[in-house]
């Protein structure tokens, strides 16, 4: 718990410097190659959401621009944190990925019943050959590795390669506009460049605060699917402030990081499934009020969300009409969206005003043809 003498930041004050660190009070001028950096990767369990991600939170974004940097090898797709597939700079793929390897080496042990007498070393090096001699589909690595091991688990042996091994999705997998199996090689054979030490850990505390503080030991922890690292905060204290949350849980922040006033103006903001602002911290509650908890999963898909004056309001996907344009659906959660949301001190018009306009320029960015805007259920 924190100590009674630091700050209180309340969920409003903590929702808005969020939302200054990602981006979302206002478009940013930066190329998306910085924002990838800033922001520390973009989940990308699917290849679209990333796009998404930047255009809600870039000035100009166009998805040709990180297409050109996948098609580069200046961006890559990854596994890193939480276990999930993220969008990397090829930096940070280099220093990230060996960041996390070892709770990757741990992560096979759940998979060690279908790993009777199988080496990981053994597989680690015959895997890593067989995908650097050109990209491979996890099939493929699955029936390599049974010529090895014929008793194992076929899908336990690929996610061991998986996990032991720094495994790139190659493009054209990841290009927007295009399709393509994933096919996987190392990302030292996709970047021509070996993987470097391990990013302090100290540095990557400083950078996620930096990306979604104020924010607690916990926090992060659950963002880097890491743990102990109250450590690397506890060195870093005396660069840091400490603030509490309403519920007395210490929270740290750089000194110079943006504590916008919480009365500052949130636009509309249409998020992609799996985005980072809502799997980031322990306590969700800052972009997320409790009587919308659990609103934005289905079992195990996540929905697309829309934020209104910052937090969590509704769901929205997009179709084709008749006539093949594209129509937008948005579900608000209950009648009054803007008392629901937060203090908007706008009529319920006046929100629905804004949504539709934002959601009219995301169409015509991201569908490349004007579109139309609905409001009823994403299930309908």
């Amino acid at each position: 718990m924190a100590s009674r003498t630091n700050p209180v930041l309340d969920t409003r004050a903590l929702n808005r410097a969020t939302l200054a660190r990602q981006l979302l009070l206002g478009r940013a001028e930066m190329s998306a190659r910085d924002a990838v950096a800033h922001l520390l990767g973009l989940q990308a369990q699917n290849v679209k959401p990333p796009y998404y991600q930047l255009h809600a939170r870039l000035a100009g974004f166009r998805p040709a621009e990180l297409a050109g940097l996948m098609e580069d090898r200046e961006a890559v797709r990854i596994v890193t944190m939480r276990s999930t597939i993220h969008t990397h700079t090829a930096a940070d793929a280099l220093i990230l990925r060996p960041l996390v390897q070892a709770a990757r080496d741990r992560e096979v042990n759940h998979f060690r019943k279908g790993l009777v007498g199988v080496d990981p070393e053994r597989l680690a090096t015959l895997a890593r050959a067989f995908v650097e001699a050109e990209p491979r589909t996890m099939g493929e690595i699955r029936e390599e590795l049974l010529l090895t091991w014929p008793g194992a688990d076929p899908q336990s042996l690929a996610v061991a390669a998986r996990c032991l091994l720094p495994l790139v999705q190659v493009t054209p997998r990841g290009v927007w506009g295009r399709s393509g199996q994933v096919r996987l090689t190392t990302v030292e054979q996709w970047l021509g460049e070996p993987v470097g030490a391990p990013q302090e850990i100290d540095a990557v505390v400083l950078r996620y605060l930096g990306a979604f503080g104020p924010a607690s030991v916990k926090d992060m922890q659950t963002w880097a699917g890491l743990t102990r690292l109250r450590e690397a905060f506890e060195r870093l204290r005396p660069q840091l402030l400490a603030f509490c949350d309403e519920n007395g849980v210490e929270l740290f922040d750089l000194p110079d990081a943006p504590r916008p006033d919480a009365e500052t103006p949130a636009p509309p903001r249409f998020l992609p499934e799996f985005d980072n602002l809502l799997l980031s911290h322990a306590d969700r509650s800052r972009v997320v009020a409790p009587e919308f908890k659990g609103r934005t999963w289905t079992g195990n898909q996540a929905h697309r969300t829309l934020l209104v004056d910052g937090f969590v309001a509704g769901l929205w996907r997009i179709d084709e009409d008749d006539d093949r344009a594209p129509v937008l659906t948005v579900e608000l959660f209950g009648k009054d969206t803007a008392g629901k949301a937060g203090r908007t001190g706008k009529t319920e018009a006046a929100v629905k005003a804004e949504i539709e306009a934002e959601g009219l320029e995301m169409l015509v960015v991201m569908t490349g043809a004007p579109g139309s805007v609905r409001f009823g259920s994403i299930h309908g």
